[in-house]
């Protein structure tokens, strides 16, 4: 068994998945524990949609390793950027002028995982969990945060906030990385975090 020992709070786990690197470890732990998630790619954060293409190139051959499904939601970058906009400019805010783990970093979990709480609850899908949780670049406390509002708005789907850094995953997802050679990018995904 690799990571910590998982229990999901449902049986049909959908996975959001933000990257290759900071899933390996997570598929490879669920998958050791009989837990097998279906893959939720929905990330029109990534700035251009050639990097969100290399990105989930990445990933695809990985998962197909694990048996793993991958769906793959649209990629809408306007619609991103408009809702991180508008949902900053409540607050007096603009996406510029933000910092990573700020206010931006926080809208943008929110329009992914609520992306990915709709097609879980459409879906037959009871349980939401993402590999945001596994980036030492980001904040724990705005993906759960995230996690919770995106589950509360559909009904039937509970939020897992797993700490995806823990039981020796963050070490494995290093060695995963190597073994795979995975395209490890230099940057969150958004124009702001370049």
């Amino acid at each position: 068994m690799t990571g910590p020992v998982l229990t999901p709070p449902g049986s049909r786990v959908l996975l959001h998945v933000c990257c290759a690197p900071c899933s390996g470890a997570i598929i490879e732990s669920m998958c050791s524990q009989g837990i097998v998630p279906t893959v939720f790619w929905s990330n029109s954060n990534i700035h251009t949609a050639e990097e969100n293409d290399k990105r989930l190139s990445t990933l695809a051959p990985y998962a197909a390793e694990f048996g793993v499904p991958v769906v793959v939601d649209g990629y809408d970058h306007a619609a991103w950027l408009a809702f991180v906009r508008d949902g900053l400019a409540q607050d007096g805010l603009r996406p510029q002028d933000c910092p990573e783990r700020g206010a931006r970093c926080l809208m943008c979990f929110r329009f992914r995982l609520l992306r990915a709480a709709r097609y879980a609850a459409a879906n037959g899908f009871d349980c939401l969990t993402t590999s945001l949780a596994s980036s030492r670049w980001k904040s724990l406390e705005q993906v759960d945060a995230a996690g919770e509002w995106a589950c509360s708005s559909v009904n039937g789907v509970s939020w897992w906030p797993q700490n995806w850094r823990k039981g020796g995953l963050q070490p494995r997802r290093a060695e995963i990385i190597r073994e795979q050679g995975f395209y490890n990018q230099t940057f969150c995904g958004c124009e702001y975090s370049i």
